[in-house]
């Protein structure tokens, strides 16, 4: 038997919202599962896990990008219901390294890749995201590059 797919997860755990009257998980799952299909529906095939691992981030992302929004906008009730539908996303997505190990793991790169300037930003953030996919967050990536890099 393989292992359910992360769609198949969202649905259970939608319908368990749903009965247990968890309002911010039920719709927060609904949205996240009609992009998932979406996406499924975009490339007429079923998803690889890593696929829909990036679905789901990019759900994450975009909801961080509401979060500056409304915070700029004074709206802080919006900004919290969309922090607090990360922190339901962000239950289905592998664990973020720590900022530390994030800059170990850049101070790696940049000496593998014997950079020193701020224009081989975009190398070090392709070399290290390429490697961690999933694990790092490529704005944390970009910024300690920024600052280590001269």
């Amino acid at each position: 038997m393989s292992l359910p797919t992360l769609l198949a997860k969202l649905q259970d755990d939608m319908k368990a919202a749903m009965k247990s009257g968890d309002t911010l998980t039920r719709d927060t799952l609904r949205l996240a599962i009609a992009d998932l299909k979406k996406k499924e529906l975009d490339l007429a095939r079923d998803l690889k896990p890593e696929e829909e691992l990036a679905v789901l981030h990019k759900c994450v992302k975009s909801r961080e990008d509401s979060v500056t929004q409304f915070d700029a906008a004074a709206r802080k009730d919006l900004a919290d219901k969309e922090r607090a539908e990360i922190g339901v996303l962000q239950r289905y997505l592998p664990k973020m390294l720590p900022e530390d190990a994030t800059r170990a793991l850049v101070q790696q790169a940049i000496a593998k890749l014997g950079v020193t300037s701020k224009k081989d930003l975009g190398q070090v953030m392709k070399a290290v995201l390429a490697e961690h996919k999933g694990k790092v967050a490529g704005s944390l990536v970009q910024r300690i590059a920024g600052e280590l890099l001269t």
